[in-house]
This record gives C-alpha cells, sequence and structure tokens, in this order.
C-alpha cells in the first residue's frame, strides 16, 4: 500500500501534476493543502480503487472538470457535467468588460445567451446583486446544472428559460447582453482532440466557419438591447476582425475587441447607439 506523498509521486509522473494532486483529493474527500500536509498517510483500499479509476479515465482523455464534477470560474466554484461546456479562464475576461459597462447599484437588465454551467450569468448576477439576470440555453440539461449552481451560490437574481439564443426573449430589451457562443467550425481538427473530445459538440461548434451563430446572435440583438446597450460576444482567436465588420454592419457603435491573458483577441463588444 503507497502513502499519499508516493501516490502523487506515481500519477504524476503519468499525468499533470495539478491534475494528479486535484484527482486524489476529490477521490480521498480532502482538500489539496490536505495532501500535502498528510503525504505519510495510506489512503483505505476502498479510496485507493476510486482513485485509480479516475487516473485510469484521466488517461483516457477525460476531463478532470468532468471526473471531479466542478470547476473554478471568477471568485466561486461551479458544478458541470458532460452536458455543460467547461469553463475557461479567457471567458473571466468577457465578465470582466461587462461589469466595466454595468454601474454598481443600478437595477439593470442583463441576458446571458447559451449559459451553459450559468458561470457567466452568476458572476455578474453575484456582482451586480440589484441587476436582473435572464440566461437562456437551448439544452433542458445544461439548464437544470445552471439552476443548481444558481442555488448553491444563493444567486437569487437569475433567472432561467430554455430556447435558443433570443427565442425565450420576445419583446424584452436589456442593458447589457453577453454570450459565450460556439465559435469553432465543424471539421476543425481541434474538436477530436483532448478534452473536446469529451465536451457537448452543439456548444463548441457553428457552421462551417464557426460564425453561424455569431451572426444571428448579432443579427438579432438590435432588437433586444435598449438605447445605449452593450453586446459582448466571445469569440475565436483569429475571428476578432470578422466579428467587429459583423458588429458595424449591424448598426453598433463602440466596437471594440479585448484581448486575453495570451494576448489573443477574444472578445469582441459594440454599443447600440442611443435615442435622440
Amino acid at each position: 500500500m503507497q502513502r499519499i506523498d508516493a501516490l502523487l509521486r506515481d500519477a504524476s509522473a503519468r499525468i499533470d501534476p495539478a491534475d494528479a494532486a486535484l484527482l486524489l483529493a476529490h477521490a480521498l474527500g480532502r482538500s489539496r493543502g490536505w495532501l500535502y500536509a498528510h503525504g505519510d498517510e495510506v489512503p483505505e483500499p476502498a479510496l485507493l480503487r476510486r482513485f485509480e479509476a479516475l487516473l485510469a479515465r484521466r488517461l483516457g482523455g477525460e476531463p478532470v472538470a468532468y471526473l471531479t464534477g466542478t470547476r473554478g470560474f471568477w471568485t466561486f466554484e461551479l458544478q458541470v457535467t458532460p452536458d455543460t461546456l467547461i469553463p475557461r479562464p479567457e471567458t473571466e475576461r468577457l465578465v470582466e468588460l461587462a461589469l466595466e459597462r454595468l454601474q454598481p447599484g443600478a437595477a439593470l437588465r442583463i441576458a446571458d445567451l447559451g449559459t451553459g454551467s450559468g458561470a457567466i450569468a452568476l458572476a455578474l448576477a453575484l456582482e451586480r446583486p440589484r441587476a436582473q439576470v435572464v440566461a437562456t440555453d437551448a439544452s433542458a440539461a445544461a439548464l437544470a446544472v445552471a439552476q443548481r449552481n444558481a442555488v448553491a451560490l444563493g444567486a437569487g437574481n437569475v433567472s432561467f428559460r430554455q430556447g435558443s439564443w433570443f427565442e425565450p426573449l420576445a419583446g424584452e430589451r436589456f442593458d447589457l447582453v453577453a454570450s459565450n457562443p460556439p465559435y469553432v467550425a465543424q471539421g476543425d481538427p481541434h474538436l477530436s482532440r483532448g478534452d473536446l473530445r469529451f465536451e457537448p459538440a452543439a456548444a463548441l461548434s457553428s457552421g462551417a466557419d464557426g460564425l453561424g451563430d455569431l451572426r444571428t446572435i448579432v443579427r438579432d440583438a438590435p432588437a433586444h438591447l435598449l438605447p445605449g446597450g452593450w453586446l459582448l460576444l466571445e469569440h475565436g482567436f483569429d475571428q476578432g476582425a470578422t466579428v467587429r465588420a459583423l458588429l458595424e454592419d449591424a448598426g453598433f457603435g463602440d466596437v471594440a475587441t479585448a484581448r486575453d491573458l495570451e494576448d489573443r483577441e477574444r472578445t469582441s463588444l459594440g454599443r447600440w447607439p442611443t435615442m435622440g
């Protein structure tokens, strides 16, 4: 029977050390900090078998977030399942940009389209508690995950509606609309590699050029934005110029693209003109 420090060392030689620590902590029901403080302990056989099963699945390519059922985002932990896209750090940049345009303490209306696990909607709702946030998704299974996350985080100012993009929001207008839609081209070889193999295809790819859903959202957004309202869209690192052109052609002003921490164009935005 191996000690915890030996288990970690051996697993780290087979998978990413951070992943090894996460999986061992999950299998033992402990924190990662506890592992390093108790490296001389020997896990019970049942817990060891649980870890070995998780390790085998990770070696088979399954994402750590699906194996543990959680992923950190913004300032909180989210439940995730294979029904939802795994939240990624670059999406936090979209949240930052949105918050810069949402006055604290104001009673604003916000929409998050294609919410998945609820990452964007919940971050904005918790940071702007007086705002009313509506989150949509075509997947009932994804919405169920997002709703559980909202309850766990105590985000009572978020409502959830099933439907594609703006379809559940007929006749409604918002101060800000945010979305991280599918933007990978169908047939892109990356879809058959790494973690992407296990994530929902409908949440990843859109059309031959990956821009199908982005075109739909930009086209329909003007009917759902208040004067001066903002549209923020996450997209592929090589799609910034195209998305800016879509926004400008649709009549948006203040069009810009922000870069992520790796200096890649990742989030484009535009403002719907004010009246008068």
